[in-house]
This record gives C-alpha cells, sequence and structure tokens, in this order.
C-alpha cells in the first residue's frame, strides 16, 4: 500500500476509515460480524486500486477475520455488563467454533477466488433471508444440540463464518435463536465466537496464502497487515456502541434494511469476482 500514489493511498485509507467505523457498529448492533461490510469495502478497494488480483477476495476475507478478534474483546465486554452472555454456552461450544475456522480457512486456501466469491454470496444470501423474512422468535427445537451434535454444529460454524470472514453472530446467533434462545443473549453469547473464529481462521488465512500470488502489497499470506491495524482499531471502538444500541432500538425494521443490504452485497461479489 505504501507504493500507492498518494492521491490513491488517501482513498484507500478513508474507505478503511469509512468501512470499519460502519462495520465495527453493525458487528454490536447486529452480531453478525463486520465482514459482512470489510469484506465487500476491502475486495472493491483492492481491485478498483489495482493492487493484488487473483487473491483480492482471500486477502479481504482474511483481512477482517483478523480485526474480528478486536471487536470480539469490545463487543463481548458490553454485552457481559448488561448481563446477557450465556457463558456455559460460550465455553462449550467455542472450542468447536475454533476448529471449524482452521478447517474454512484450509477450504479457502486451495479454493478459486470465483469459487470463494459464490460461497461467500451464498453464505450471506442465507443470512438476508433469515435476518429479512425468518421471524425472530422462529424455532426448530427447544434448545442447542449436546455431544456429536454440538461439535458438529460449532464445526460449521466456524467452517463458513471464516469463509466469509464474518464472526460468530451470522450462523452462531442464528443457530441459537432456532434453538429457543432469546435473541439478545443469541446477539451477546455469539458476539464471543467472534474471538475464536478471528484467531484461528487469520492464523489459517495467513499460513495458507504465505506464498500466494496476486496479493495487495504489505500482505501477511491472506492477512492485509495496515488494513487489518486501521480497521481493527475503528471498529473496536465503535462495536461498543451497536452493542449498546441492540439492547435499546426495535430491531424489526434495522433488520429487514440490513437483510435487502447483504442481498445487494452477495450479488455484487459475486459478479465482481466472475
Amino acid at each position: 500500500m505504501s507504493a500507492l500514489p498518494l492521491s490513491e493511498l488517501a482513498l484507500m485509507l478513508a474507505a478503511l476509515v469509512g468501512a470499519g467505523a460502519i462495520a465495527g457498529v453493525i458487528g454490536g448492533l447486529f452480531g453478525v460480524g463486520g465482514g459482512t461490510v470489510l469484506v465487500p469495502a476491502l475486495f472493491y478497494a483492492f481491485s478498483v486500486l489495482g493492487v493484488g488480483g487473483e487473491s483480492n477476495l482471500h486477502v479481504a476475507i482474511g483481512t477482517s477475520l483478523l480485526t474480528i478478534v478486536a471487536t470480539s474483546l469490545r463487543s463481548l465486554a458490553t454485552h457481559r455488563a448488561h448481563g446477557a452472555v450465556d457463558e456455559t454456552v460460550l465455553k462449550t461450544w467455542t472450542p468447536w467454533v475454533a476448529f471449524g475456522g482452521l478447517v474454512g480457512a484450509a477450504i479457502a486456501g486451495f479454493t478459486s477466488m470465483e469459487g470463494l466469491a459464490v460461497v461467500y454470496g451464498a453464505c450471506l444470501l442465507l443470512v438476508a433471508a433469515q435476518m429479512g423474512v425468518m421471524p425472530e422468535r422462529f424455532t426448530l427445537r427447544k434448545d442447542l444440540p449436546t455431544g456429536w451434535g454440538r461439535r458438529g454444529a460449532g464445526t460449521g460454524i466456524g467452517l463458513l463464518s471464516a469463509m466469509m470472514g464474518v464472526g460468530g453472530g451470522s450462523f452462531g446467533g442464528m443457530m441459537m435463536t432456532l434453538c429457543g434462545r432469546p435473541i439478545h443473549q443469541a446477539v451477546a453469547t455469539a458476539s464471543g465466537f467472534g474471538l475464536a473464529i478471528g484467531a484461528a481462521a487469520a492464523l489459517g488465512f495467513a499460513f495458507f496464502g504465505w506464498d500466494a500470488p496476486g496479493r495487495p502489497p504489505l500482505s501477511l499470506g491472506y492477512v492485509n497487515v495496515p488494513a487489518a491495524v486501521i480497521m481493527g482499531l475503528l471498529t473496536a471502538l465503535t462495536a461498543p456502541y451497536g452493542a449498546r444500541l441492540a439492547h435499546r432500538l426495535d430491531r424489526k425494521i434495522l433488520r429487514r434494511a440490513f437483510a435487502a443490504y447483504l442481498l445487494l452485497t452477495a450479488l455484487s461479489v459475486v459478479l465482481k469476482a466472475l
């Protein structure tokens, strides 16, 4: 990034600052992971400025995962202050969520940009449908699975989250609400999954992309260091505001508006990659 002309560097920094601030609020508000904002923002920024190339989407996802670590720490602390976190669920599910994050990073490392874009878009559409169409109190069972059901579901949450560059809220929160947990508890508890997913998957993306061609400058594997630092700081600063709003606002209209955004984002990323 330091080799870019000054005007393009300023444009890149402005995009990172704006996306990082918005992503932190969204992550805290919806518990869906700021990657729904960070990934498309980084992907388009890298592409428009002509840095990187065939690995741009991989780097956007890997960078987003690293920023999730800071966001999750701040968001989880705020939710804990409200007493909304189920510590037992967090403790028993986190190891499997982290394992899934590593598996997802490995799969992404061997997947083409086009294939990864399809996975990203499909998962984003699933999250959009859940937020925009499915009633918040719709349930499939009375409580969360245990034993092998917990191991499989936790691994799946981490795997899909890693391949999308999002925290645990997108799929962890969805799992908890479908299993009868209150929405605020689901958002609060799933925000803690992001720490495990972000740390494990970011290491995986750095490792599996270490010698990959077509990466933006100053990247460690599939993680762009300057972008991660800037966005990580901003998302960590703004995530508590979103978490506080989650306990005050009527979420119905907000959920539908964000679902529409997710739908458009999914389509644009897939079309851009293809």
